[in-house]
């Protein structure tokens, strides 16, 4: 197996992505890592850390995405970007997983020209960790690739979630729940009114019913779903708890586990392939978990039930 690993994205790329990727390889035991950006700096890097050049392989490119660059032109102007390039890469089969802390746009829409969205799936969708009281995670999705969704969205998000984790974090026969401001059927918003119904008529999702957010951390659903407007907001608001704890001194096992770089990135579900995105701000330990949780989305064989399940 060959992980594609972009050191060019990122905030504080190639030096946190290079670091990451010395840190990914001492965790690995068979899996090749192929770096995909600038060969010369990445080299420089590694020899200045002691790490041989010869635990990789190389795929030079000479573009960069910008973070702030809009995602289809970038992607369409842009060739040989490292992010273009490693999607042609896992397009062609000579890596089997895709992961990169750059511009999450265009990792989507990556995604989309090249390996393609699954038959049948509507739109992709990106999931985070929400952790659990108790100790456990939930999963909730969508995180921000759709900002605006339809009825028939969310409950293919549901199933994508469902699946995601019962084949990656082995929960069997996971609990279903759609946010919403009231835990009645009739509360919400148009789009949760309307797919209450959809989702409690589905008779593959174990659906659980509405989640407040003051109990999203409290063990009542395993898949909790929503648009990426909200999903995005949650998460976002979530990683402060982190960081609020740190400034305030306070020491609990549970505010430590909002810390995104033990999760190292999301999963785009719903495309042909292994792909993972991490956060823009990823620090090198942020960057090894995002290539473990590829090489762990691949062997899953989630990619194949999504598409099995959508036949």
């Amino acid at each position: 197996m060959k992980i594609g690993l972009d050191i060019m994205g990122g905030d504080f790329a190639p030096e946190a992505a290079v670091l990451g990727a010395i840190l990914a390889h001492k965790a690995l035991s068979g899996p090749k890592l192929v770096l995909i950006g600038d060969k010369d700096s990445a080299i420089k890097i590694l020899q200045e850390n002691n790490y041989s050049p010869d635990n990789f392989e190389f795929v030079h490119t000479t573009e960069v995405i910008g973070m702030g660059e809009h995602p289809t032109k970038a992607i369409v102007q842009k060739p040989d970007s490292s992010i273009s390039v490693g999607f042609k890469l896992l397009k062609e089969g000579a890596i089997q997983a895709f992961s990169s802390a750059g511009n999450t746009g265009a990792m989507l829409v990556g995604s989309m020209f090249s390996i393609k969205a699954i038959p049948g799936v509507l739109r992709p969708s990106i999931t985070s960790i929400v952790p659990q009281v108790k100790g456990g995670l939930g999963i909730l999705l969508d995180v921000g690739a759709n900002a605006d969704c339809k009825p028939d969205m969310l409950v293919q998000f549901a199933t994508l979630g469902a699946l995601y984790a019962e084949y990656v974090y082995k929960i069997a026969n996971p609990r279903v729940g759609l946010v919403n401001i009231g835990e009645e059927e009739e509360k919400g918003n148009i789009l949760t009114q309307a797919t209450y119904p959809l989702l409690k008529a589905a008779s593959h999702i174990n659906f659980v019913g509405n989640v407040e957010s003051r109990h999203l951390f409290d063990d009542v659903a395993d898949v909790m779903v929503c648009d990426g407007f909200t999903g995005n907001t949650i998460i976002k608001l979530s990683e402060s708890f982190y960081e609020i704890a740190r400034q305030k001194g306070i020491n609990d096992h549970f505010f430590d586990m909002f810390n995104y770089e033990q999760y190292g990135g999301s999963p785009i579900l719903g495309v042909n392939g292994a792909v993972v995105v991490g956060h823009g701000i990823s620090p090198p330990e942020a960057i090894k978990n995002m290539v473990l949780l590829s090489k762990t989305v691949f062997e899953s064989g989630v990619v194949d039930k999504i598409t099995q399940a959508f036949q």
